[in-house]
Order: structure tokens, then sequence, then C-alpha cells
């Protein structure tokens, strides 16, 4: 058996599969709340007790780079590496691998009920195609032909510096560099970025909203789904929320597009995280496409550019498509 994980600053997602079977087509499955762990072999323990069958390796999704074997996870107080993992789980083989790498390796495999498309494009097959993915932080990834199959490569293109693109934006990062040395994308283009947004319109821009809906998001447990809530809610969506959902999708869709220029994504972008699936219908008003293509004289090449948003669980997909890819063929 092989286990596979995608391990998430909010929430860490683990299932089993029998050797040679499909990556969408688990034996079990079991969600936790990372940070009531203190360790990802906490959850492992947890879940395998559970579980009660015989594991031969693991594949994991991590947030952060994996250098020589190991990760200190971004945006989650955990370390962890591939020997020490294998001993405490008694496997023959650990994987690590960045969790928008594993969202890369379930690219070639996701069917069409997966997806959402935003932009149709002219995609050129086997060319390279962009993958990013505003999570608790924003990860990007892309993968490249290698005359056979699609390749995942890592990044840390969220960690860039955030390019603001007009008069908002550019008083946003103004803004920012009041609170932080280095402003990345991230810090405006992610679950921890929102609520940033948030806090200029309101305290700079002075953004009305009402008071109860203000006191609602003080009090939330988790203020960028209570922003984005507030936002949506069709019936009374608040100004200064939705202000800060459009110019998050607006710097999305600018970010999105400055990966497709840098890899020369001509297969595709392909969006992935809980936020882009929860947002779905402020991604697809014209705001995000007059962002993404906004790039002067390559607008043209941008417009050809199919751009899709994935609602499953890529990083587990991944994680397990590469753990099947990878293992001999035998239970």
């Amino acid at each position: 058996m092989l286990l596979a994980g995608d391990v998430g600053a909010t929430k860490t997602d683990l299932a089993i599969y029998s050797t040679g079977s499909n990556p969408n087509s688990p034996v079990a499955r079991k969600q936790f709340h990372s940070a009531d762990y203190v360790s990802l072999q906490a959850i492992l323990t947890e879940f395998l007790a559970d579980m009660k069958v015989p594991v031969e390796r693991a594949t994991f999704g991590v947030p952060g780079p994996v250098i020589a074997r190991s990760v200190v996870t971004t945006n989650l107080p955990w370390a962890m590496d591939e020997e020490s993992l294998a001993s405490h789980l008694k496997v023959k083989a650990v994987h690590l691998m960045n969790d928008l790498e594993a969202i890369a390796w379930a690219i070639p495999v996701l069917g069409e009920s997966d997806v959402v498309t935003l932009n149709l494009g002219e995609p050129v097959l086997k060319t390279t195609i962009g993958v990013i993915a505003p999570g608790t932080g924003l990860g990007e990834s892309f993968l490249v032909w290698d005359g056979a199959r699609y390749m995942p490569q890592s990044s840390e293109g969220g960690h860039a510096d955030f390019a603001p693109t007009n008069d908002r934006q550019i008083r946003l990062l103004e803004y920012m560099r009041t609170r932080f040395e280095h402003v990345s994308v991230e810090r405006v283009c992610s679950g921890i970025g929102i609520p940033n947004i948030y806090e200029y319109l309101r305290d700079v821009e002075h953004v009305y909203e009402l008071p109860e809906i203000t006191q609602r998001i003080a009090a939330a447990k988790d203020p960028t789904k209570a922003i984005a809530d507030a936002a949506l809610d069709p019936l009374h969506p608040s100004q200064l929320c939705r202000t800060t959902m459009d110019t998050f999708v607006s710097i999305l869709a600018s970010e999105a597009g400055n990966l497709a220029l840098k890899v020369l994504a001509t297969g595709g972008i392909y969006m992935a995280g809980g936020i882009a699936m929860n947002i779905l219908t402020l991604l697809q008003t014209p705001t995000f496409m007059r962002a993404f293509t906004n790039k002067g004289r390559f607008s043209d090449l941008m417009k050809r550019i199919p751009i899709r948003v994935i609602t499953t669980n890529a990083a587990l997909i991944g994680a397990a498509t590469y753990a099947l890819e990878n293992s001999p063929h035998h239970d």
C-alpha cells in the first residue's frame, strides 16, 4: 500500500492507495486540521492507527521548498525530512515535494469535471503549463514537456516582489512597506494577504463598512473567509469587502499573467487552492481577464492562453500520481 498526503498550513489531507490503482480512487482518506498537531508525525500516527493497513512507501506535498530532502514548512511551525519520516513510519521510502509541484503532477490526469474554464484560449500542445495557487500563502510551479511527458518543476514565485499595476496598488505597496521589509506578492495575494488589503482600504482609503460587519470580521477565527463571505453576500454585500476581493482578483490575475510570460505558458495556466474555488464567481468577472491580459505589447498573446480553475484537491491527487508512477507494481 502507498500513503499520499497534501500537507497544508490549514489542513492536512491523507489517503492510502493500493499499488497500480487510480490516483482518484483511494482505499481510505481523512482530513486533519494542521494547527491541532505538533508535527506531521503526530497526524500520521493517528491516521495509521485507525487504518490498520501496512504501508510500504509515502509521498507528501508540503508547503515550502524541499532542499536536501528536508523542509521547514512555510506558514506552519513544522520541520520534516525524508529519512526520519521513513523511520517513524517504518516504510521503505518517503518522498517530500513542494505542494505546488504535487499540484503540477496532478494536471495531466485531471478530467474535465475537475476544472472550470475561465478562458478557452488557443492551447499549444506539449508546451509549458503554469500553475498558481492562492491558499494560506501563494504557490507557483510549472510543467515542461520533456519529449515524452510533462515534468513538474518547483518554484517559490509567490515570494517574488509584488508589482503594483495601478494607483491603488501603488498606494497599497507603500502601506505594506511600512509593515514589512520585503513585500512579496504573497503578502497581498493569498489567505494571509487578503486581510492586508482589507486593512489598507479600511485605514488608508476609508472605504465604508457597516459596523456590524467590521465587528464580525474582527471576531472571525478566519478573517479571510469572513471577508470573502461578506463580499459575496447576495443580499447585503459589504462595499469594503467587495473592494478588497476585487483588488485581490486583479492582483492574482496580474501575477498569473506574470507567470505565464516568465515560463511562456502557451499550454495554459491552472489555478488551484481553496480561495480560487470559493471565489469562482469573482474570477469569472471581466476584472480577472482584464488584469491577466494587461501586458502591453503581449496582450494578444495573453488572450490565447487557456486559464482553468481546479475544483478538486489536486495536491493529494498529484502526490498519489507521483507515488503510483514511481513504485514497483505490486501490493
